[in-house]
C-alpha cells in the first residue's frame, strides 16, 4: 500500500470521528501528545521561521482549538504561528504580513475586535493573504466576509484546513514591481 493510499486512510478515519465527536479522553489524549511533539521539536529548532519561508497564522482564543488547528498546519509546508486575539494577529502581521500566506481565524475572539473585522483589515492590508474563516454559528447577516474568504463552520475537518493551506502554499505572493 502505497503512503498516499495510508495517509488518505487515516484522513477520512480521522474525518469520521470529527464529525461523530471524539470521546473527551481521547481527543484530551491527540492533544497532549501534539503539545508534546510540537515542544519537543521547538527544542531543536528556532522559533523563527526560516528566511522566504511562508507562514500559517492561526487565530484562536481557546487553547485547545488553537492547538488542534496548530497541529493540522503542522503537517504542511507552512511554519505555524498562533494568536490569541486579533490585535496580536495585527500586531503579528504588521512585522511579517509579506510572509503569511495563510490566516486561519475564529469568528468570535477575545478582545475588541472579532474575527470578521480582521478578515476584512487583513484583505484591505495584506490582500494576497488567503482567509479562513471559521465558528461554530453562522455569520451575523451584517458580518460580510471580504471577497475571497472561506468561510469552515465548526467542528471542521482537517482535510479542509489541509486544502485550504494546500492552496495558499501553492497561490505563491507576486513579485513586486
Amino acid at each position: 500500500m502505497k503512503l498516499d493510499q495510508i495517509g488518505q486512510a487515516l484522513a477520512s478515519c480521522y474525518d469520521s470521528l470529527v464529525a461523530e465527536g471524539l470521546p473527551d479522553e481521547l481527543a484530551a489524549l491527540v492533544r497532549r501528545v501534539d503539545r508534546a511533539e510540537r515542544e519537543a521539536r521547538a527544542k531543536g529548532q528556532d522559533k523563527q521561521p526560516a528566511p522566504g519561508s511562508r507562514i500559517a497564522l492561526v487565530v484562536e482564543d481557546e487553547d485547545e482549538t488553537r492547538e488542534l488547528a496548530e497541529s493540522v498546519l503542522d503537517e504542511t509546508d507552512l511554519h505555524v504561528v498562533s494568536c490569541a486575539s486579533a490585535e496580536q494577529a495585527l500586531s503579528y502581521l504588521q512585522e511579517h504580513g509579506g510572509e503569511v500566506a495563510l490566516v486561519f481565524a475564529d469568528i468570535r475572539l477575545a478582545g475588541d475586535m472579532d474575527g470578521v473585522q480582521l478578515a476584512r483589515a487583513i484583505a484591505t492590508l495584506w490582500p494576497c493573504t488567503r482567509l479562513v474563516v471559521t465558528s461554530g454559528v453562522d455569520p451575523e447577516p451584517g458580518e460580510a466576509l471580504p471577497e475571497g474568504a472561506v468561510f469552515i463552520p465548526k467542528p471542521w475537518r482537517a482535510f479542509d484546513v489541509l486544502a485550504e493551506a494546500e492552496r495558499a502554499s501553492r497561490d505563491r505572493v507576486p513579485p513586486v514591481a
